[in-house]
């Protein structure tokens, strides 16, 4: 048909003109975090891989099986395969059908699509093509209708659902594999597109309550603060809807008065804020292991596959990967969606926590299932969303202290979430969102190719 062939002109001459973005981590170079004098930061240096502390790559090497230059490789790769991934997703359109990373280092991107005239544009960029029968946006659709069909279902039975690009396929994760097909024929979703897992134990939020820096709520129940933020000049923090509701009182570690709850979702979401009186002030931190600050440089999403790991004062600090996005998931309290599945390991007392991916805020610690004895899995709140909600910027290392840059005009603006293929204008020109992040002074789309691309 017509429009076929203008799409895939089009895909070429995207690839021919960002011939010189192709991505040297990929191959696992230790150098692909460094650009030549003068030329555009690579995706490395615009999320501050650099910047990750040895608490984390210590982490990451425990639970990973990596040594130092691994894990360090490992966050460079990531960062390019991120922005490569985002810039075939723009140029394949409907076609594209996801994209992961794999190997020790993640050295390997895979990205799937639907039309096979599309693997030499997708290879062009350094990554592994893989042709498959569904677009993301059918999944997606799919998954969707799921979450629809909930609101009149009991799913403790079937209590989580997403879906799976790897496979190109919607699972529905289930105790009973009757409850999972009542799900599936109450969304109208066909088997064609939906496969079923069996799994024993039910997800549950992790109360008793206790994270990387401890909070009290109502002088009684624990829970964990995940990441400073601002909203104006008020401080405060997030953290995870279900640890307390709007109105509740906040004490810190100390016992020292520290706030109120301004905004608080669960079931549905699992997000929160927490706004703090002057005696406490927001920092660019989580607290590591042995108490060292781990820096916070931006909120990029991570891609699936990708390393994450989560700070909690009951487990200290774990890592692992990220396994799906857009997945739904049924506590014995209700269903949330949309989160973010993991093999990280939490137990009670790290309700709230943060996650990050080298420098990048990724989420709070909503629940899972398992221990970090015999191992487990996890969600966690995506913090852009949470940022987004409630009208929060998360307090990064850099963002104050600075002049702001001269208004050239346009609609982008920081402090704004973007996700992938919003486009804003900037300086007269327009970009394209490659993928999803807070946006920042000196993250202006001309200056971080890694996540704008001019349209």
């Amino acid at each position: 048909m017509p429009h076929r062939h203008r799409h895939h002109r089009a895909v070429g001459a995207a690839v021919a003109a960002t011939a010189a973005l192709l991505v040297a981590g990929l191959s696992g170079s230790a150098s692909a975090g460094t650009a030549p004098a003068g030329s555009a930061p690579t995706a490395a240096e615009t999320l501050r891989t650099d910047a990750a502390p040895p608490a984390l790559l210590k982490a990451m090497q425990r639970d990973l099986g990596l040594d130092r230059q691994q894990a360090e490789r490992r966050l460079v790769n990531e960062a390019e395969a991120g922005a490569t991934a985002g810039r075939l997703r723009a140029a394949l359109g409907g076609d594209f059908a996801g994209a992961w990373v794999g190997g020790a280092e993640s050295g390997t991107l895979t990205v799937a699509t639907t039309d096979a005239a599309d693997v030499a544009a997708i290879e062009a960029r350094g990554a592994k093509a893989k042709v498959v029968r569904h677009s993301l946006a059918d999944l997606d659709a799919a998954k969707a209708r799921l979450d629809k069909a909930v609101a009149g279902l009991n799913t403790a039975d079937a209590p989580v659902w997403y879906v799976d690009s790897r496979a190109n396929t919607v699972v529905v994760e289930a105790i009973r594999p009757t409850a999972a097909r009542k799900l599936l024929t109450a969304a109208g979703v066909d088997d064609s597109l939906a496969r079923v897992d069996r799994r024993t134990e039910r997800p549950r939020t992790f109360y008793d309550l206790r994270g990387g820096e401890a909070y009290y709520i109502n002088n009684s129940s624990r829970c964990s603060i995940g990441f400073p933020v601002t909203k104006g000049t008020q401080q405060g923090f997030a953290t995870a809807g279900h640890c307390g509701r709007t109105g509740a009182g906040t004490t810190g570690a100390n016992r020292v008065a520290q706030g109120t709850f301004q905004g608080s979702i669960f079931p549905g979401r699992d997000m929160a804020w927490v706004a703090t009186n002057s005696q406490w002030t927001a920092t660019p931190y989580v607290l590591g292991s042995g108490g060292q600050n781990v820096q916070v440089t931006g909120s990029t999403v991570a891609p699936v596959g990708a390393s994450v790991c989560r700070s909690g004062s009951t487990t200290g600090w774990h890592c692992g990967t990220i396994t799906q996005h857009n997945t739904s998931v049924t506590y014995p309290e209700g269903t949330i969606s949309p989160v973010t599945k993991t093999t990280v390991c939490a137990e009670p007392g790290d309700s709230g926590g943060s996650y990050i991916s080298g420098s990048q805020a990724q989420g709070v610690t909503s629940g899972g299932s398992g221990d970090c004895r015999t191992g487990g899995e996890t969600f966690f709140q995506p913090i852009n969303a949470l940022l987004q909600n409630y009208g929060l910027t998360l307090k990064t290392t850099g963002d104050d202290g600075g002049e702001e840059p001269g208004e050239p005009g346009g609609t982008w603006a920081a402090g704004t979430v973007y996700q992938p293929g919003d486009t804003v204008t900037y300086g007269g020109a327009t970009y394209r969102c490659l993928q999803g992040h807070q946006a920042y002074a000196g993250w202006e789309p001309p200056n971080v190719p890694a996540l704008w691309q001019r349209v």
